[in-house]
């Protein structure tokens, strides 16, 4: 049975219907999930310094380069996120509640793998390392932090954050596709197939070119005597014999 898709909706302070616009949601929700999220996901994936023997100068602001990257990824999140759920929301309260449709379920699913996305976040862990502001850049003994000790509740937290990203955008996907064929809007369809290849090429580009850095060595740096740097890469000469 095909879902009639409401033209007029109620607010609870209202005593008239008022026209709903889907158009004005379908572009906020593109705008968000196809525009400023890949924005800030390729920003951060690509935009990482190249790894130094101490990884980013201490005392660098966070809104100055190469800290920047991640600022503009985690406020930039924050703020879509909270979009989100202010477009979706408003979409309900027009419509009397969740529909129940293909397009609703993979909405729903969106923001709720964006809002998890957010509250994650607070569970990443200090930081640590030389450049930590509670940290002595002479003694090594003071830069222990989640991060640098690449300890287990950062390592969870990068293994939930990156993985669910992935299936957020999926999830955007379906929910555009599926809003489409309810509601069709050619210039939203039309952008949505030139930014997925758009991204896709330009990723490949990126990656080929050699832009893409690992991010522990890009933060703390590459020297040998980090923990993680010792973890990963002593392992690797052990077994080959070898000295790191």
């Amino acid at each position: 049975m095909r879902y009639e898709i409401p033209t007029q909706g109620y607010l609870p302070f209202l005593s008239e219907p008022i026209q709903i616009h889907w158009e004005n949601h379908a572009l906020l929700m593109f705008g968000i999930w196809f525009v400023m999220v890949p924005l800030s996901v390729m920003l951060l994936r690509f935009g990482k310094i190249k790894p130094r023997t101490y990884g980013i100068p201490r005392g660098t602001h966070k809104w100055a380069w190469p800290e920047f990257p991640w600022s503009l990824h985690k406020n930039l999140l924050y703020a879509m996120i909270v979009l989100a759920v202010a477009g979706v929301g408003f979409a309900m309260v027009l419509t009397g509640g969740f529909s129940g449709t293909l397009h609703a379920w993979f909405g729903i699913a969106t923001v709720l793998l964006g809002v998890l996305q957010g509250t994650s976040a607070w569970f990443r862990g200090s930081h640590g390392g030389r450049k930590d502001p509670g940290a002595d850049p002479e003694d090594r003994a003071t830069w222990g932090g989640d991060h640098f000790d690449m300890r287990p509740q950062r390592w969870w937290f990068e293994a939930y954050h990156k993985t669910a990203g992935y299936f957020a955008l999926f999830c955007a996907g379906g929910a555009v596709a599926t809003g489409l064929s309810q509601f069709w809007l050619p210039g939203i369809a039309l952008a949505f197939a030139v930014i997925v290849v758009a991204v896709l090429a330009l990723a490949v580009l990126l990656q080929g070119l050699g832009l893409k850095h690992d991010t522990y060595q890009s933060v703390y740096g590459s020297h040998p005597d980090h923990p993680y740097n010792q973890r990963r890469y002593g392992q690797m000469f052990r077994e080959k014999g070898e000295k790191p």
